[in-house]
């Protein structure tokens, strides 16, 4: 009985470890649209949580008193938008903020209140179990809105393209099958007579371009149809949108080669000219000033040497990731952050799912986009793609050829190495003699 009463005893008088705190003078938010709640340090003054209105003289307010408590360093929970107009406040006062993911930021179950997320983020953070979301500069990343605003016209436009579309298929028109693309000069020019009221055929094929492929009696042929009021009105009002949105595209291009020529300002040109381009004809939807050349001045190397990489595709990289890499210490590092990398779910020893996470990263999304186009031509990636796929499945190769674009880029922007595509048949070779070697 003695020794059992002395071992409950220590049992209760044994208090558990806490985890030890890494940042003291931290502070935890939970963002809301019309209050945020703010929470300290129970040592910091006597009333630790505080609740702020959401205008912005309440922000400041807000920062103020971080400061005046000595708070360093501020965690919130990227939700929505509303934290990059307070995160910019914040910095403005010296304060570090981290903007942490949902997933990490979660309370606990059965608690769930604004004041009970606002303690669990600043314990939390406290202890250093919190990491930041990747986010870019300030420059780099008023550009990367630019570059996605830009994003909103063309998928508009891509819509009306098909109501022009319909609109033509409902005149009995037929010139779809005809031109490789409807708003090319052929179409774009027979398009816009029909609409200022021009409907002879003879007339319309006339404006055949010199590069269509359909000769003129066939160009011709397809441009008789019927002249019913409303398909024609449906035609005026797709190709008046249209116009309207590839206005607000040149917009965006003039906002984004002024951005772009402030960030390089200063900067010196590459000793090196530029290669020519790998492909002499325009992407579709391409900026319409030369990209590469700024972008080749701002990062100090040339991306669309890389295979499956493009003006447009390089710029839209380097705005997501910024031009320093030195965030992730590996391309490994860099690839898991795309989720790229095979997932590592295991227990026990034994793996349960090895899995790539779902996500809604952009980069990881152009990358998967052009892993599918370099899975058509004749280079070292191409001939992986197609040797994977015939394997593992198509959905599995186009993951594995994203990666590897990942890693040339990583390498390419960290440091500087081009990318030199032994091409299809050298690849083909190399497999073939490992094979026989195994």
């Amino acid at each position: 009985m003695p020794m059992e009463a002395t071992l409950s005893d220590q049992r209760r008088t044994t208090k558990p470890a806490r985890l030890p705190v890494i940042h003291e003078r931290a502070a935890g938010i939970d963002m809301g649209s019309r209050f945020h709640v703010v929470a300290v340090g129970a040592d910091r003054c006597d009333e630790p949580v505080k609740t702020f209105q959401a205008f912005t003289g309440d922000r400041v307010r807000l920062a103020d008193w971080l400061q005046s408590l000595g708070i360093e360093t501020v965690a919130m929970e990227s939700t929505g938008v509303s934290w990059v107009a307070a995160d910019e406040i914040f910095e403005d006062r010296g304060l570090e903020v981290i903007v942490a993911n949902a997933r990490e930021a979660r309370a606990v179950p059965g608690r769930k209140s604004d004041v009970n997320d606002a303690q669990w983020r600043q314990r939390l953070h406290a202890c250093g179990l919190l990491r930041a979301r990747f986010r870019p500069g300030s420059d780099i990343a008023a550009l990367r809105a630019d570059v996605r605003r830009r994003e909103r016209p063309i998928d508009d436009a891509a819509a009306h393209i098909q109501h022009l579309q319909k609109a033509l298929t409902l005149m009995n028109l037929q010139l779809q099958p005809v031109v490789t693309d409807v708003t090319g000069t052929t179409g774009m020019k027979s398009i816009r007579a029909m609409v200022g009221g021009e409907r002879d055929p003879q007339g319309l094929a006339t404006r055949r371009d010199v590069r269509c492929k359909a000769d003129t009696q066939t160009v011709c042929a397809a441009l008789v149809g019927n002249d019913q009021p409303e398909p024609v009105f449906a035609l005026t009002q797709a190709l008046a949108l249209y116009d309207v949105d590839q206005t607000r595209v040149e917009t965006c291009d003039a906002r984004i080669q002024q951005v772009l020529a402030g960030l390089n300002a200063g900067k010196d040109m590459p000793d090196e000219p530029l290669p020519k381009p790998r492909h002499r004809t325009t992407q579709p939807n391409a900026v319409n000033f030369n990209v590469r050349e700024a972008l080749d001045q701002l990062v100090g190397v040339d991306l669309t040497q890389i295979h499956g990489v493009g003006s447009s595709l390089a710029l839209r990289l380097m705005t997501e990731c910024g031009t320093d890499l030195s965030r992730w210490p590996s391309a490994k590092h860099f690839t898991a952050w795309l989720t790229l990398a095979p997932g590592s779910k295991s227990s026990g020893g034994k793996v349960l799912s090895a899995h790539t996470r779902q996500t809604t990263n952009r980069v990881a999304a152009h990358r998967r986009l052009a892993a599918v186009t370099l899975g058509r031509t004749d280079t070292a990636l191409g001939a992986f793609d197609r040797r994977l796929s015939a394997r593992v499945g198509q959905s599995k190769a186009v993951t594995a050829t994203a990666r590897k674009i990942a890693v040339l880029f990583y390498n390419a922007m960290r440091f500087g190495m081009d990318d030199r595509d032994p091409g299809a048949d050298q690849y083909e070779r190399q497999d073939r003699d490992r094979v026989i070697k195994q």
